[in-house]
């Protein structure tokens, strides 16, 4: 307690106005100084931390001449404070004027923070004098975080907290931190920075150093792109757009020289380990670190361009590509981390006076890597890799913090998953693990040791869902909303887009239209050491955006082409579906292509709607077309024909997303026993349960399917039909012009130019050996 009450006995000792000033701006004002308050303040606040006793070792000659002033010291302590604590300490205050209440009042802060009873303080009493000053700003401040247990994404502590660094701010924060001269990979990342010709070809120097002219802004801006066709071997169809003056064409390395990738110094012994899994269908001795898919991606995402690959499958090569990409990913992080700590050597050894331009090395707000996945599970996979590429060896473990409360968030519970569920295999690929979809998580690295949980404006990469995005960055109008943090990210990567065609797409398109905005505070920031490309709000131009998606969709391809302008160019990868998923059909069964006609993409949904309850609807009004269902893949449509459906007194049930289980039960009872002639069944419905439809025999996509695959699994599902005649089978699928990708997919690129250079209906049979 003795320590305790020397804090309190400082604070008493201040006037009003002291202390008013203390909160506001981390230290006392000059016209109070005084003797005995700066013996007092060294004598209460040892500041030395582990990084400060560094620097002190490698000057020894200028720690004596040179005393920190107890006011930096405090202002070290202080600056880490919530502006909210700051306000109500401050009313607090203001309306106290007994010194007794003043201190009852410092106490009360500290235990509304979350802090430990008394009796626990005095028993750590020993302990907190070896933390040094961390701890003493804990108790002062009123910290809200404790140790082990982080309340940053807690919904009752508001937006606020969670982007506010308190705990851990002098061991994670960049500015405060110096390169460790012991290193072995530091030293070296000194010497390649020394050596120009290594600067030069380093695509991490050559892309962030690159300064943009404002002629070739506006050309980015208003002139369309040039577009390259090539042929890779394992990514097949390339097309390189570009803005800018047409980039030389990448070829394909045939093996990888680990020395040419300029991979940052522990990523060059931990990727061949962490990699091996995948290593062992590989035929090639020679090229021991990537698989042929992997090496060719990272030949792309090593340029700096933006890369669309739309055949991600989760069942095959999704695990190749996530690891692909958290390389790209680490290394990126790792040599920006490294750039700052060593500029911060280099300006502490500056001499005073002097100011140079040449230490812009950071963004408007730290985040630069901002990772988008669809649920939970794909989070804990990215969090395991990272770590894994940085620990060199088992020897070599790095500290990672709250390691066992994202654990406990983000991994399953193997006793939820229901048993004797038979589900398609790439069901079980997509829905493995922890599959919530509302989530976010800050990432800070530095040296040797990761942060979860850390707050955005302290974090390097964020992970984090859609529904997570949106529910911080809000809408127009609210009160609690936060996109600052976005404004500086160097590389966004979007995996398994296709999932969030599942989800709500509009979450997306949010998040990209608040991506690399000015920020409207400045969150602290140096901007003597601000990238000028950042202050000249030209961020968008050197983000990188890597999107993998299962599939080719035209919403996914608006965003890659209407949202992403790098100054590099963009790479996708066009490989068009030689064979259809028609042909994995299994039994036999006629199909029936109808061509609907459509002015213009905005008028296609009503035209369908027309068409479809004109043409279509009547022939299968009969009692003799019963057992009918209909696959509608959007709930726009859905809830159209639905509404339709009751004002014409159908005899008719439904199947959606929000259809209650005893609800679909019974649906699906009727439409096997014929007591309801038509089925609505939507397709996020069939995306997240994949029920068997039992009693089909008239089939009617009123739109081809997301996903090609779709296509056959429903028609496979009339084969489950007890006792029914193979020549009543039919199917019925609509579509326009504007469907020619997911048409491809479908029945073949041959098959669909015929169809869509002729208006007349198609008919397909189906044998199964298609």
């Amino acid at each position: 307690m003795g320590k305790r009450r020397q804090e309190r006995e400082l604070l008493r000792g201040l006037s009003k106005k002291q202390k008013k000033h203390l909160r506001e701006f981390g230290e006392e004002h000059p016209f109070y100084d005084k003797a005995f308050f700066l013996q007092d303040a060294i004598n209460c606040f040892p500041f030395q931390s582990e990084n400060s006793d560094k620097s002190s070792a490698e000057s020894d000659s200028e720690t004596e001449v040179e005393q920190v002033s107890a006011y930096h010291k405090l202002l070290a302590t202080l600056k880490t404070s919530p502006e909210s604590e700051s306000e109500e300490e401050e009313e607090e205050s203001e309306s106290e004027e007994a010194e007794e209440n003043e201190t009852e009042m410092d106490s009360e802060g500290s235990q509304e923070t979350g802090e430990a009873d008394g009796g626990e303080e005095d028993k750590n009493d020993v302990p907190e004098q070896q933390k040094g000053t961390t701890d003493t700003a804990e108790r002062m401040l009123g910290q809200e975080q404790a140790d082990g247990v982080d309340t940053s994404c807690d919904p009752s502590h508001g937006v606020i907290e969670e982007f506010t660094d308190v705990k851990h701010e002098s061991e994670f924060s960049l500015e405060t931190n110096f390169m460790e001269e012991e290193s072995q990979d530091c030293s070296t990342d000194k010497k390649e920075s020394n050596s120009s010709p290594a600067v030069s070809e380093d695509p991490f120097k050559q892309h962030m150093d690159k300064e943009l002219e404002e002629k070739e802004v506006e050309k980015m801006s208003t002139l369309p792109k040039t577009s390259s066709q090539c042929k890779w071997p394992r990514l097949g169809q390339l097309t390189f757009s570009s803005t800018l003056e047409k980039h030389k064409a990448l070829k394909a390395d045939k093996e990888v020289d680990m020395k040419q990738l300029y991979l940052h110094k522990p990523l060059e012994s931990t990727w061949p380990k962490v990699n091996k899994d995948f290593l062992s269908s590989v035929t090639k001795p020679s090229d021991s670190s990537f698989t042929p898919l992997q090496r060719e991606l990272f030949c792309i995402m090593n340029t700096y361009r933006d890369l669309f690959y739309p055949e991600r499958n989760a069942l095959t090569n999704g695990e190749e590509i996530r690891h692909v990409y958290c390389l790209h990913v680490l290394n990126h992080v790792l040599k920006a981390n490294a750039q700052v700590l060593s500029n911060n050597v280099k300006r502490r050894d500056q001499k005073p006076g002097t100011d140079s331009d040449d230490y812009r090395d950071q963004g408007l707000t730290r985040p630069k890597v901002l990772m988008i996945v669809p649920f939970r599970e794909c989070a804990l996979r990215i969090v395991h890799i990272l770590i894994s590429l940085l620990e060199v060896n088992d020897n070599k473990k790095i500290d990672v913090s709250n390691k066992k409360r994202f654990k406990g968030e983000f991994s399953s519970d193997p006793e939820e998953k229901p048993p004797n569920l038979k589900r398609p295999e790439d069901y079980e690929a997509v829905f493995a693990g922890n599959i919530d979809d509302h989530f976010r998580i800050g990432v800070a690295i530095l040296q040797k040791s990761m942060r979860l949980y850390a707050p955005f404006y302290s974090s390097d990469i964020i992970i984090a869902s859609p529904l997570g995005m949106r529910t911080i960055i809000g809408a127009e109008g609210e009160k609690k909303r936060d996109f600052d943090f976005l404004s500086s990210i160097e590389i966004l990567i979007i995996d398994q887009a296709d999932v969030y065609l599942m989800q709500n797409w509009e979450h997306v398109l949010h998040l990209m239209k608040h991506m690399n905005l000015l920020p409207l505070d400045s969150h602290g920031v140096d901007f003597s050491r601000v990238r000028m490309l950042n202050l000249n709000n030209w961020s968008k131009y050197y983000r990188q955006t890597l999107l993998f998606s299962a599939l080719q969709n035209p919403q996914i391809n608006s965003v890659f082409n209407k949202h992403c302008f790098n100054y590099t160019g963009q790479v996708a990868i066009r490989n068009v579906p030689l064979m259809g998923s028609i042909s994995q059909v299994v039994v036999q069964l006629p199909h029936v292509f109808r061509r609907l006609e459509a002015e213009n993409l905005s008028s296609v949904i009503d035209t369908r709607f027309q068409f479809f309850i004109d043409k279509v609807l009547p022939e299968y009004r009969d009692a003799i077309m019963s057992h009918t269902l209909i696959y509608i893949p959007s709930y726009f449509d859905f809830v159209r024909l639905r509404n339709y459906f009751k004002k014409e007194d159908l005899n008719f049930t439904y199947i959606c997303e929000y259809t209650k289980k005893a609800a679909v039960c019974r649906a699906r009872r009727f439409f096997l026993k014929g007591e309801k002639q038509f089925l609505l069944f939507t397709e996020r419905f069939h995306f997240y349960k994949r029920y068997m439809i039992k009693g089909i025999r008239n089939l009617i996509f009123y739109e081809l399917p997301t996903y090609p695959h779709f296509y056959s699994e429903i028609c496979n599902m009339m084969k489950a039909t007890d006792g029914a005649v193979d020549a009543t089978w039919t199917c019925t699928v609509l579509y326009s012009k504007y469907d020619a990708q997911t048409l491809a997919a479908v029945v073949g690129i041959d098959r669909t130019a015929q169809m869509l250079q002729s208006k007349k209906n198609v008919h397909l049979f189906v044998t199964g050996e298609n």
